[in-house]
């Protein structure tokens, strides 16, 4: 009777091996992107129903699945058990249809989630002026975009910070002092440019990472499910 292919025995392990750190990559990718405090901060509706996250979240738990299964995959290779290869096929199919299912929520909600992010961001404008603990976490992330995007403001530019500008001025400060992308407000030189187009083509591409993961790992997971099925049956026919 045939044997096992030693060629598909040890490309199971290494393939198995690689998915294995894929897992790590995107539990790391998924955690990041939903702990997040700026994210978090911006990102979601005091008031909304809906979860954003509801695509990360999903991903939370295929990227740690996927990193047992791998561990699994790996063993039922080198131990030639047709048991730990069934569960892997069975489980890395269930896996495979649950990160579908991620994509496909992260392109039918982008449009929403932009949607819900531009109200958001319209309504709580207002907390940049305001002072006190309201609203607080809110201004530091606003600020924090602010440096990282060289951007100013929400709507209305600096003057959206009201008497707060002068507290939060060097994170809307320009360095260049350019005509073209700078204007003075109060004695200084800040971005013409407000953050709020640009945080929204920051969602839209933590919405494309979280479609291009899912979709991406979705064919070497293919891959998976052909090579354990195959060294499966050759166990089978020892």
């Amino acid at each position: 009777m045939a044997g096992v292919s030693g060629c598909i025995k040890y490309s199971m392990f290494i393939f198995n091996f690689l998915f294995w750190i894929c897992g790590c990559l995107i539990l790391g990718i998924s955690i990041w992107l939903r702990v997040s405090k700026n994210t978090k901060e911006v990102f979601t509706p005091e008031d909304s129903s809906g979860d954003p996250f509801v695509a990360v979240n999903i991903l939370i738990a295929v990227g740690a699945i996927i990193m047992i299964l791998g561990f699994l995959g790996c063993c039922g290779a080198v131990k030639e058990s047709r048991c730990m290869l069934l569960l892997f096929f069975i489980s890395l199919l269930l896996i495979l249809l649950l990160q579908v299912a991620a994509g496909i929520l992260g392109a039918a909600f982008k449009s929403e989630s932009v949607r819900m992010l531009n109200e958001t961001l319209h309504r709580d404008v207002k907390l940049l002026s305001e002072s006190g603990e309201d609203g607080k976490e809110f201004r530091e992330a606003v600020s924090s975009f602010q440096k990282e995007l060289q951007c100013c403001g929400l709507i209305n530019g600096a003057a959206d910070w009201g008497n707060n500008f002068q507290q939060i001025s060097s994170s809307c400060e320009c360095p260049n002092m350019s005509t073209d992308t700078c204007t003075v407000y109060e004695g200084k030189y800040v971005y013409k440019q407000t953050c709020i187009s640009l945080i929204k083509d920051a969602v839209e591409k933590y919405i494309i990472i979280i479609i291009g993961v899912a979709f991406g790992l979705a064919v070497i997971e293919i891959i998976g499910l052909v090579f354990s099925m195959v060294l499966y049956c050759q166990i089978g026919n020892k």
